[in-house]
């Protein structure tokens, strides 16, 4: 996996966060830097942490599954994007409010980041590079999210569901390659 691919990626996992910093952005009568370093902090933190974990997972069981990869790898970026766009399109309208709280910011990084556990898992199998897929990821993250936080405050909740949306689509099209690519050779 090339860096543009892990950029991608990055972009992609990052949606869930950008889309609740864009919401809790909208909440805001003011918005601080402190505000967005630590939105971008809590959420590229734990989108760059759960990866690596995943990735440890995957390695444990990785030999039994070699043949097979390229389909895991599909299948969860597949399931993963149409969850993304599902909950774009239909899901509940979220409680946004301007606790910036640890355990209210922990609370929501976690909820924005258990698709990145999945993904690192799928990493493992494709014998990508965990700690700079884990880097990109975690500084796309940071920089999105602390960005969406001024966003919702100028733009308004219309591009919420787009970036669920947008990012539901990079992560199929990530997947849509890697199967190609692994069933060219």
């Amino acid at each position: 996996m090339g860096i543009v691919e892990m950029i991608l990626l990055g972009f992609g996992l990052a949606m869930d966060a950008t889309a609740v910093a864009i919401g809790k952005g909208l909440t805001l009568k003011e918005i601080k830097p402190r505000h967005a370093i630590a939105t971008g902090s809590w959420f590229g933190a734990f989108q760059a942490l759960m990866p690596i974990i995943g990735y440890g997972l995957g390695i444990s069981f990785s030999d039994i599954v070699v043949s097979i990869d390229h389909w895991i790898c599909f299948g969860l970026l597949l399931l993963i994007g149409l969850n993304m766009i599902r909950e774009a399109i239909w899901g509940d309208e979220e409680n946004h409010n301007d606790n910036f709280s640890p355990r209210i910011m922990a609370l929501m990084a976690v909820a924005t980041s258990i698709d990145a556990l999945v993904v690192g898992i799928t990493l493992a199998f494709v014998n990508a590079n965990i700690w700079v897929a884990a880097a990109v990821i975690g500084i796309v993250t940071f920089l999105l999210s602390a960005s969406g936080l001024y966003l919702g405050r100028v733009i308004g909740s219309k591009l919420g569901s787009k970036a669920g949306i947008l990012g539901g689509v990079v992560l199929i099209a990530i997947g849509i390659k890697t199967l190609i690519e692994h069933l060219a050779e």
